[in-house]
Parts: structure tokens; sequence; C-alpha cells
């Protein structure tokens, strides 16, 4: 049976940053999708996977008290205004393309994993 807490949990934890990996390499699928492809339904999904794993990372770095579905809203949230901020510099540096896109992907990923992170230890000492 499918339960978001079990799936937040399992991702929160992030184990061997295996979700982390998963999460550049939604990166690079979204990279070659975006050079090569360009299928609708594959950015899709990748987008989803991005977004429900670093969204996770957001919400419980920063919502730890909250409800499941609250935390993963406000990771969401918090993810949106992140790479709002993070783009919105790389287009004032210089224009916004796949590639400058894909870093910028890359850095807000690197942000989730590391906030995650400092909440894991600190909630473990």
């Amino acid at each position: 049976m499918f339960q978001l807490s079990k799936v937040e949990t399992l991702i929160a934890q992030d184990q061997k940053f295996l979700f982390t990996l998963a999460s550049y390499v939604t990166i690079l699928v979204i990279y070659i999708n975006l050079n090569a492809f360009q299928y609708a339904v594959l950015g899709i999904v990748a987008s989803i996977l991005y977004f429900l794993i670093n969204g996770i990372f957001l919400g419980h770095a920063f919502f730890d008290k909250e409800d499941t579905f609250f935390r993963l809203m406000f990771g969401g949230l918090l993810l949106i205004m992140l790479l709002g901020f993070v783009g919105w510099l790389a287009v004032i540096i210089y224009n916004l393309d796949a590639t400058r896109f894909t870093v910028v992907l890359f850095v807000v990923t690197t942000i989730c994993s590391l906030s995650n992170r400092k909440v894991k230890y600190r909630n473990a000492t």
C-alpha cells in the first residue's frame, strides 16, 4: 500500500545520498530531453520526480514539526522560490538557456540536499 508518509521518511533519510543522486540523474534527464528529444512526457515525469525529492528535502529541513502533507506542500513552495531566486541570479549574470537552466537545477539540488543533511545531523545530536 502506498503511503505518503513512508515515502517522505525514506526520501528525507537519504541513506548514502541515493535520493540526492536520483535528483542529479533527473537533472541529467531533463538536460538531455531539452537538448535532444524534447518529449513532453519525459520532461513532465522527470520534473515531477525532481520536485518530489527536493520538495521533501526542503520540507523536512524547514518544516519538520508540520504534518506530512503540509511539509510536502511548504517544501514544494520553498523549492519554487529557491528555483526562482537562483534562476533570477542566472538571468542577471547571463541569459538562461538549457545549459544554464541545468546549472540552476544542480545548484538548487545541492542546497536542498545539504539543508536536509544539516537537519538530519542536528536532530541526531
